[in-house]
């Protein structure tokens, strides 16, 4: 569902130099577009983005939105947040106050400048839930003082001030919830469940499972991630989401776990360790909404896209 500019729109991006922000960026720079990255690089890397320096409609600035920020442009993608746990709970304040004042602070940017602002959500809004898959209307499960609370809350709260921004200042918003995405320059020790097992079997060591592994995911290769999120910003005016992102096929953690070692060609064996607080038991996307206001479902299967990932891994060397 491309779209035709008679000159190229000028983009914000946040958190423009992590994992999906840097797929992102490289679609909207070969669509044509400029692209503003910004990032602080508290998780993001520039070797992400290493190889748009340079690049005549790319421009990177380093900077927290925390913090105001004061520039031109068409369109904002508020990608910027912390989104494993071993991210997001290393400086758990920190974590909230860049969903609730970071949010805060590009809604009023969008707001002085009239540009449309796409939010990054995510499925972890539904907390552990017991509806099963989820759909948009699905308030959540979600326990407001555990140890993923920063950002389960954090995201909700940052959803809240979306709405509101909306509703009392006519800002055009778009909310993404996003699920398990994974593929080509997740940090190899982001914690994250594809990321943990392939760097396991790379090196040679055992899997760790929590639980049983029966507990259930589903895995977006951030290729299909990236065209549901440029057909959520040019979607027609007035629908605002919250639209599901995500892969509906679901596989159990075992499953993952001996796929992964399938592909990697490792002896490893799996280790059950005790299952983390809070951690979800099943979580799967209903893209219903998204089939329809997007004509967008994932193209790529878990084989394909792990086989890719497992590339750029290896890539890495020495892991």
């Amino acid at each position: 569902m491309p779209r035709e500019y008679s000159m190229a729109r000028r983009v914000l991006v946040t958190g423009g130099a992590g994992f999906v922000g840097s797929h992102l960026i490289d679609r909207l720079i070969e669509q044509g577009d400029e692209v503003l990255c910004v990032d602080n690089l508290f998780t993001g890397a520039k070797a992400n983005i290493a190889h748009l320096l340079g690049h005549p409609r790319f421009e990177f600035l380093r900077h927290d939105i925390c913090h105001p920020l004061f520039v031109e442009v068409d369109a904002i993608f508020n990608l910027a947040c912390p989104a494993s746990p071993i991210h997001y709970q290393h400086d758990p304040v920190q974590t909230t106050k860049v969903s609730v004042i970071g949010s805060i602070n590009m809604l009023g940017l969008a707001k002085r400048i009239k540009a449309p602002i796409l939010q990054a959500s995510t499925s972890e809004v539904y907390g552990d839930p017991t509806q099963h898959p989820q759909t948009e209307a699905y308030w959540g499960n979600v326990n407001p003082i555990g140890l993923r609370s920063c950002y389960d809350e954090g995201k909700r709260c940052a959803e809240t001030l979306f709405f509101d921004y909306n509703r009392q200042h006519g800002i055009d918003i778009k909310v993404a919830r996003i699920f398990n995405t994974y593929g080509p320059r997740m940090h190899p020790a982001d914690g994250r469940v594809v990321s943990n097992f392939v760097m396991q079997a790379l090196r040679g060591e055992d899997i760790t499972i929590y639980g049983d592994g029966s507990q259930t995911r589903s895995f977006c290769y951030v290729d299909d991630l990236v065209e549901a999120l440029l057909r959520l910003m040019d979607s027609r005016d007035g629908f605002t989401g919250p639209v599901n992102l995500g892969n509906p096929v679901e596989f159990t953690i075992r499953e993952l776990a001996e796929l992964v070692i399938e592909l990697t060609g490792a002896r490893s064996k799996l280790i059950q360790l005790p299952l983390p607080s809070d951690d979800p038991t099943q979580r799967k996307p209903d893209i219903a909404l998204a089939r329809k206001e997007l004509d967008w479902e994932p193209g790529i299967a878990l084989r394909e896209g792990l086989g890719k990932t497992i590339a750029y891994f290896r890539s890495l060397g020495n892991p």
